[in-house]
């Protein structure tokens, strides 16, 4: 899963929606004297990527991305979540996604959690551009492929065009639909389940 389901399946503390939203970006080292909340908001990031990346759905989802290798179709199916997620968002939260994509962005600009540098730069280009709202528009997964093609280029010192990608997502639409909202149930079931242990737990 992406950006937008993570920050929606988390907890309303904003420090946790942060960990949830940036495990990705804040490792190792950077990780320490951030606060619990945090931390927990990274191992909730973790337990949904290790549900999502083992589930038949997915794989399913996966296998019809026929245009990057398919090492990276994982990749390009979270940002299509996303955008899945986004334009079918009355189907699982009563609150307007444009409030809720306003609200967390309030919540940060409010409580001002100190963050590494390039996780703060993230997170203020998120606000600016309205990254988790534009999940409506397919323009707007393109870019994000596109972002993460230059990282992975940075990374691998070769040329990367995830973004290509949303040729898969227009011709197979339906399916991916249907992929999306027999899975994301049983993901929210399943991070339900870690919030009733955690509850359990502190008992």
């Amino acid at each position: 899963m992406n950006w937008l389901a993570h920050v929606f399946l988390s907890e309303p503390s904003v420090e946790f929606r942060l960990g949830n939203l940036l495990a990705d970006i804040v490792k190792g080292s950077a990780r320490e004297g951030m606060n619990e909340d945090f931390l927990r908001g990274i191992r909730r990031h973790q337990a949904i990527d290790s549900f999502t990346d083992s589930h038949p759905v997915v794989r399913r989802s996966r296998a019809r991305v026929e245009s990057v290798q398919r090492r990276f179709s994982g990749i390009v199916v979270d940002v299509f979540y996303d955008y899945l997620l986004a334009t079918s968002w009355d189907r699982y939260s009563s609150e307007p996604l444009a409030s809720f994509t306003a609200a967390f962005y309030a919540d940060i600009e409010t409580a001002r959690v100190v963050l590494p540098q390039e996780a703060q730069a993230t997170v203020e280009r998120m606000i600016r551009r309205d990254m988790l709202g534009s999940y409506t528009q397919v323009e707007a997964v393109r870019h994000a492929l596109r972002r993460v093609s230059m990282r992975l280029a940075a990374r691998w010192e070769r040329p990367f065009e995830l973004e290509v990608s949303v040729v898969d997502l227009q011709n197979h639409h339906d399916a991916f639909a249907a992929d999306f909202a027999e899975f994301f149930p049983q993901l929210q079931a399943y991070v339900g389940q870690l919030g009733s242990d955690a509850s359990r737990r502190g008992a």
